[in-house]
């Protein structure tokens, strides 16, 4: 049994990397802050639902009647079993397998996609798990490794954080899109430009402090909320349109001007609302309409 104050591990497996294996549990390491919303008829407050429907029929489905299939062609469907998947599925389906240790500076943030924790999945397995994470400390490497989540087959990195391993979940290399006819062709930059905008990014550096950043339109959302919720007027506030500088020199001038002295001035966090609780709850009962 885990210790209390851990949180629920959702898989569990090791790390193999030569012939040292460490028994490790993953652990969900974010946890996305995004309000949910009902889908709800207006004229009596009933929750919308969805039929899986046949499109030849036009005839509700059940569920031991639907497979799964990948389609070839545009009439063309191959169906497939569980035992389909399983014969795709790798033997060490429960194996993190690391392939190589790189530099971490080598490895492009574009591949990075989710990130989780793995500790060691008992007592036993923490001399190894500790050992693993040591050693990535000094050689200051990361791995990249293989591993089976979710029925497939995924790439991965492990480094070190606060001594603890972290397995970031990675796009496969044929996943990220060309940035090809993306950037400007044959455009010509002013030194003079570059010089200021140059200047410009020395006056908004600092240390990254992720404290300092808030999801300001949820929190304004949770207003609005709340104040629908006590039968109040919700105004909306109109935002003053950007406009243009004359030219890119002025505009630079501008902004050069504007961040001379203290940029940063403490930013007013909005009030958190008890609707925090309220707009992210479920529950299956007929709901009572408010605003």
């Amino acid at each position: 049994m885990p210790p209390a104050g851990r949180p629920r591990a959702i898989w569990t497996g090791s790390i193999s990397f030569g012939l040292v294996n460490a028994p490790v549990r993953m652990y969900a390491a974010v946890s996305e802050q995004n309000l949910k919303f009902n889908l709800i008829h207006e004229a009596d407050g009933g929750r919308i639902g969805y039929q899986k429907i046949c499109k030849l029929e036009e005839k509700t489905v059940s569920n031991d009647e639907i497979v799964k299939a990948y389609q070839v062609e545009e009439d063309e469907f191959v169906y497939l079993t569980d035992e389909d998947f399983e014969a795709a599925s790798p033997e060490s389906y429960k194996t993190i397998t690391v392939h190589d240790f790189v530099p971490t500076s080598e490895i492009d943030p574009i591949y990075f996609e989710r990130t989780y924790y793995l500790g060691a999945a008992d007592k036993t397995g923490e001399p190894v798990y500790a050992l693993l994470v040591e050693a990535m400390q000094q050689a200051n490497l990361a791995a990249i490794a293989t591993y089976v989540f979710h029925e497939r087959e995924n790439l991965g990195c492990l480094r070190v954080r606060d001594g603890v391993l972290t397995l970031e979940k990675m796009f496969f290399h044929d996943e990220v899109r060309p940035s090809e006819g993306i950037a400007p062709d044959g455009v010509a930059v002013d030194k003079k430009q570059l010089e200021m905008a140059i200047e410009l990014i020395k006056n908004y550096t600092g240390s990254f402090d992720p404290t300092q950043y808030e999801d300001n339109y949820r929190a304004r959302l949770l207003e609005v909320i709340e104040q629908k919720r006590e039968g109040k007027e919700v105004k909306r506030v109109v935002e003053t349109e950007t406009t243009t500088a004359p030219d890119l020199l002025a505009a630079l001038q501008a902004s050069l001007s504007q961040t001379k002295g203290d940029r940063k001035a403490p930013a007013e966090k909005p009030a958190k609302k008890k609707a925090a609780a309220a707009a992210g709850s479920g529950g299956s009962r007929r709901g009572r309409r408010t605003g």
